[in-house]
């Protein structure tokens, strides 16, 4: 892959649309160049009615290790946060809305807004090798966009823990906590979503896009406003020394700072 390919691949078979993420050496992380192309392809397949079921994969060792932290950092300042977790937010609008169903093909490590989009996901399946954290609390940042997806998908206890702790959990671990419906090994990950894919693909179109409109309205009567409260949380939490020092240290490569007693 070069600087110039595609950051969204797209291949549409069988009334199958397959998105994939295609920055593997930046780990399919989520700049503001790689929402904008995924949140394009969303855009065109939401009016195609050919496409019955939508799949979500990356290439490279990575699913996606959530915000880019280098271009997070460069312009840490509220109004380019305010923009860079407010078009991330209404990228998951995006997927939640989508008529079609939307299925994560995990075959590596997703974390923070990675594991979000992960989370967002109507449904998630997972190599044996992919792992899960919302991490950004180990750097001063905690998840607070990743939040929104994580509780409604795994309840507040499993979510809690993991944006306490921002500790790394297995696929058989996710599976458990209902973050992803299967781990599957990962020489038949890409068989098992096809497979999963087709049979939703099969069903009346009509009545899966309406089912999942009213999944959204019974589960999620919350979900706009909880992304607007989590996109003012993470831009007000980039304002802290704490995150910026997190963050640049991480960058960096550098050790991470000593944390700064809290003041209030």
């Amino acid at each position: 892959m070069t600087d110039l390919a595609p950051l969204v691949l797209r291949e549409d078979l069988d009334a199958i649309a397959t998105l994939t993420l295609n920055a593997p050496r930046k780990l399919n992380a989520l700049s503001t160049a790689m929402v904008g192309a995924l949140a394009e392809e969303l855009d065109s397949i939401a009016a195609d009615t050919s496409v019955r079921v939508v799949v979500i994969a990356a290439a490279g060792k990575a699913f996606s290790a959530g915000h880019d932290l280098k271009e997070l950092i460069a312009t840490p300042e509220p109004a380019p946060c305010e923009a860079l977790f407010g078009a991330g937010a209404a990228l998951m609008l995006q997927i939640a809305a989508l008529p079609q169903p939307v299925i994560s093909k995990v075959q590596g490590l997703a974390t923070a807004g990675g594991c979000q989009l992960v989370a967002q996901c109507d449904l998630a399946v997972a190599s044996v090798d992919a792992k899960f954290a919302a991490s950004g609390i180990n750097l001063g940042l905690f998840c607070a966009m990743p939040s929104v997806p994580i509780v409604r998908a795994t309840g507040r206890k499993a979510a809690a823990e993991m944006l306490y702790t921002g500790r790394f959990m297995t696929a058989t671990e996710a599976a458990r906590i209902g973050l992803i419906n299967a781990v599957v090994g990962a020489d038949i990950l890409d068989v098992e979503v096809d497979n999963l894919a087709r049979e939703i693909a099969s069903k009346p179109p009509q009545a899966i896009a309406s089912g999942k409109a009213f999944l959204r309205a019974q589960v999620d009567l919350t979900l706009d406003d909880a992304y607007a409260l989590a996109t003012h949380a993470m831009t007000d939490n980039m304002q802290a020394d704490d995150a910026r020092d997190g963050i640049t240290a991480f960058v960096g490569k550098r050790p991470l700072p000593a944390w700064k007693a809290r003041t209030s």
